[in-house]
């Protein structure tokens, strides 16, 4: 039996017993969505009565093997798909265990990302002081007449 999740945005507690195998979790409001978090990263996400966890090159195979595909998302202005985050296999609903293994590939997946996106702004930084000078050579300056 699959466990029905209920959006009710003012119960932060609904998915405790879910997530209870992992480790305490908190949900905010982002986007249209909410934000589900371990300590302050962001590893998932609730949409459309949905669970997505956040994958990368190492995880995401996982996701396509069990049928799953990225978030789709309709708003007010904007639609597009997020291949950042996969659909949380149905099945895992009903085992927090293996859930909980998920989760935890979905969180160091986040880490990793954050360690990128802290590192990219020190690579552009280096790029951009590499860059070799213009190829217009610089005109003598002229003398003053006297």
């Amino acid at each position: 039996m699959t466990q029905t999740i209920s959006l009710m945005a003012n119960d932060p507690n609904r998915f405790d017993d879910l997530f209870a195998t992992f480790g305490l979790i908190a949900l905010r409001r982002m986007f249209g969505a909410e934000g589900i978090y371990r300590d302050r990263q962001v590893f998932g996400l609730v949409y459309g009565e949905r669970i997505f966890l956040k994958v990368d090159k190492d995880t995401r195979a996982n996701f396509e093997a069990e049928g799953c595909g990225p978030l789709a998302y309709k708003l007010k202005n904007a639609e597009g798909v997020l291949t950042s985050y996969y659909e949380l296999p149905d099945r895992l609903y009903d085992d927090p265990d293996e859930l909980a293994e998920w989760a935890r590939a979905a969180l160091a997946a986040a880490l990793r990302s954050t360690d990128k996106m802290k590192k990219a702004p020190a690579k552009a930084a280096v790029k951009a002081k590499a860059k070799p000078k213009s190829k217009r050579a610089k005109k003598p300056a002229k003398e003053k007449r006297r």
